[in-house]
């Protein structure tokens, strides 16, 4: 099955018009129709070997939405026109611990990346940067009725990355959380804390995102541009989620945490940070990260956000290599809100 598609042939290079081959159908496996796919920043990063061991030509995209074309013979859960999504993996073990308990990003064998990996089988993926996917289904979720298909795909990544710590480490009422940038990230998860009855405090470099954030939810905005931010916030959180993926000032955000409180990095800087013990230590606050989540959770995500009203702000792109450049362009230089998704119905038909 041929599918046009957008790849980057080469580490750096810019993206193309292509046709890919698809698998055929196995016996769990569904076709689906792409209608949207969202830009991550990390798309960005493996399209230009930021993060080194790409496989090229590279079709990037893992927030992917569209509608079920055909169905293998052992399809159970979903027929033909049903509304999916599939996010950033395709497969896993499915025996390992990580697996049962629902959190396959853990896969002890290694989970399988929608793109830039090689299967089980030893074939490259190819991810949402394209017409259609041929998915198994214990990998594919269901988009909720209520959500606009476009606005879903970037859920399908931004949205489940910043739900699962936050549902991790128990957002909810009577906690303090600050969210560390207002971005494609950071503007999910401040709906995210608000709707768990979370008090929210953005701390952003953007003094004009200010409006917006309270709009979405957060109590209050500051900016970490002034330096009086630090001073009078120390030791306010219990929760701080770090959604930047440029480098940050450690220690200057830890001693915001109260006791206890944890600092959890969800944002991929290319260069390491540091920090001192001392400011763990002294209060007994913790860094941790987290990884998006498991198909499990990534479908009690959706469900959440059809139930709360959340939804990303997004602006909707052509499917051609020049104004897709353009975006990711735009998202190095955060000249987005907030995130980029694709209409892949404007590639070529034939």
């Amino acid at each position: 099955m041929k599918a046009h598609s957008l790849c980057i042939p080469s580490t750096g290079a810019p993206l193309e018009h292509t046709v890919i081959e698809r698998r055929g159908l196995r016996e769990e496996d569904l076709l689906i129709d792409i209608q949207y796919s969202g830009i991550c920043h990390s798309d960005i990063h493996q399209g230009k070997g930021d993060w080194g061991g790409g496989i090229f030509p590279m079709v990037p995209g893992h927030e992917i939405v569209g509608t079920v074309a055909a169905v293998g013979t052992g399809v159970t859960k979903f027929s033909v026109g049903d509304r999916v999504g599939v996010g950033c993996f395709v497969n896993s073990c499915g025996e390992c611990k990580y697996c049962l308990a629902g959190e396959e990003q853990f896969c002890q064998k290694g989970v399988v990346f929608t793109y830039n990996a090689m299967d089980y089988d030893g074939a490259p993926t190819y991810g949402g940067y394209s017409q259609s996917i041929v998915v198994t289904e214990r990998f594919v979720v269901r988009i909720p009725d209520r959500l606009s298909p476009d606005a879903a795909a970037p859920l399908l990544c931004a949205g489940i990355t910043t739900y699962s710590p936050l549902k991790h480490w128990h957002a909810g009422p009577g906690k303090k959380v600050a969210i560390v940038g207002m971005g494609g990230l950071g503007h999910l998860a401040v709906q995210f804390a608000r709707a768990m009855g979370a008090e929210v405090t953005v701390l952003s470099q953007s003094a004009s995102k200010q409006e917006e954030a309270l709009q979405l939810g957060a109590r209050s905005f500051y900016s970490t541009r002034n330096e009086e931010t630090f001073s009078k916030l120390a030791g306010a959180f219990d929760l701080m989620i770090n959604t930047v993926s440029a480098s940050i000032d450690i220690n200057a955000y830890l001693s915001l945490l109260s006791v206890d409180g944890t600092l959890v990095n969800v944002g991929l800087p290319v260069n390491p940070d540091s920090y001192h013990a001392f400011p763990l230590i002294m209060s007994r606050r913790s860094i941790s990260g987290s990884f998006v989540g498991g198909i499990r959770e990534t479908q009690e995500m959706l469900d959440f956000c059809a139930e709360h009203g959340i939804a990303p702000m997004i602006e909707v792109i052509g499917a051609n290599a020049e104004e897709v450049q353009q975006a990711w362009t735009r998202v190095e230089q955060a000249d987005v809100r907030y995130r980029f998704v694709i209409d892949t119905s404007t590639f070529p038909q034939e």
